[in-house]
């Protein structure tokens, strides 16, 4: 299997829809601008979130697999894929791609 790295691109905090909508909550995420993580054997890195690491699974198998190309050409490099997590609140933005 190929190793894989997961770096945090973006973070973004919506704070009027946690105004109107989130119920306060004392911890949201650990995840921070820059971040990197190195994957091997498919495994969840210590301090990777847990909600993430089951969005961001599917793409780490596949590229670990050697596979790639999603969606038809959706990245420039076909070994990599941006996904984000499915916070509505506070999503953060993955870049995941093969280590050559």
């Amino acid at each position: 299997m190929k190793k894989i790295r997961i770096k945090v691109m973006a973070r973004t905090v919506h704070t009027d829809l946690i105004e109107e909508y989130e119920n306060p909550i004392e911890h949201a995420c650990d995840m921070t601008l820059g971040d990197e993580f190195i994957i091997e054997n498919c495994e969840k890195p210590e301090g990777f979130c847990g909600e993430a690491w089951g969005i961001v699974l599917p793409f780490v198998s596949e590229l670990a697999r050697g596979g790639g190309n999603f969606y038809d050409g959706w990245m420039k490099n076909p070994k990599s894929a941006m996904i984000s997590c499915n916070d509505g609140f506070r999503p953060v933005s993955f870049l995941i791609e093969t280590i050559e």
